[in-house]
């Protein structure tokens, strides 16, 4: 079950991050972000009021805490996605979303299994292969910095979610997705970039809502069945499926060590399935 959830994980956010950086192109990526993250927390607030449950004062904070690495991630995300190739931000924004847990999940008392470990080992070379940059364009060089900030923040996100109890129902994580656009707005103004969406295009992020509420709420309950460890590799293999798009909606090329990493991931995905 863990991975069939971290997979769908995986899929919501590869098609939501596809989709927020076709709209950032078109409206400020921070408009883009307040305007995606907003659209989710609604959705997420709307399940957990079917959906239950009893959280402890400790979810409400690591759910708190969560959002706003998950803001500070999704800020960098999309204006890196705007001004650089697809296929170039977000995978290397996925090293830094399965290195952190990881750490986190070993330091905590995580021990896979050799084979899973055997397909940690996989995902990091496939999510590098696929990362690879292919030239000096200072547009390029600008998304592979905004795709290492973006990992930090994921990373963040992944590890707090990961301390939320089983029984806490999905309160926490629609406090995740609120505070999450605190976190984008507060970059924002930091670096002096107008977040409220006053242009009409940023309102177009809205139908990322349910794919958010998807991706975040299935990694949540992911982490109740499997290790955090694994659970967050199998999710942060998310690029795949934005590089997979982006071939072949924006013919957006995929070269020979990209096909090479996608290969890995699949064989990461199988080995952590079979463990």
């Amino acid at each position: 079950m863990a991975i069939v959830l971290s997979l769908i994980s995986a899929l919501s956010y590869g098609l939501s991050d596809f989709l927020g950086g076709i709209f950032a192109k078109r409206a400020s990526a921070w408009q883009v972000a307040v305007v995606g993250q907003s659209s989710s927390g609604l959705f997420t607030l709307l399940a957990a009021l079917f959906a239950g449950g009893t959280p402890a004062g400790s979810d409400w904070l690591y759910g708190a805490l969560a959002g706003l690495g998950g803001g500070f991630g999704t800020a960098f995300l999309y204006r890196g996605l705007s001004s650089a190739r697809m296929g170039v931000v977000a995978p290397i924004s996925a090293i830094g979303s399965a290195l952190l847990p990881v750490m986190v999940g070993l330091a905590q008392g995580d021990r896979p299994s050799r084979l899973a470990v055997l397909g940690i080992v996989c995902a990091f070379p496939a999510i590098a292969l696929i990362s690879r940059v292919v030239d000096d364009n200072p547009a390029h060089r600008g998304g592979v910095i905004d795709g290492i900030l973006a990992g930090l923040g994921f990373g963040t996100l992944f590890v707090f979610l990961g301390q939320v109890g089983n029984d806490a129902g999905l309160f926490p994580l629609a406090l995740t997705q609120t505070t999450s656009v605190v976190g984008v707005i507060l970059t924002a103004t930091v670096m002096r970039q107008v977040w409220w969406p006053r242009e009409r295009a940023a309102w177009n992020a809205a139908v990322m809502g349910p794919l958010g509420a998807t991706a975040t709420g299935s990694f949540l309950y992911a982490t109740h069945y499997g290790l955090l460890s694994v659970v967050s590799v199998i999710s942060s293999l998310y690029p795949a499926g934005t590089v997979l798009l982006a071939a072949v909606v924006l013919r957006e090329k995929i070269h020979g060590w990209q096909g090479v990493g996608l290969v890995f991931a699949a064989l990461a995905v199988a080995l952590v399935a079979a463990a």
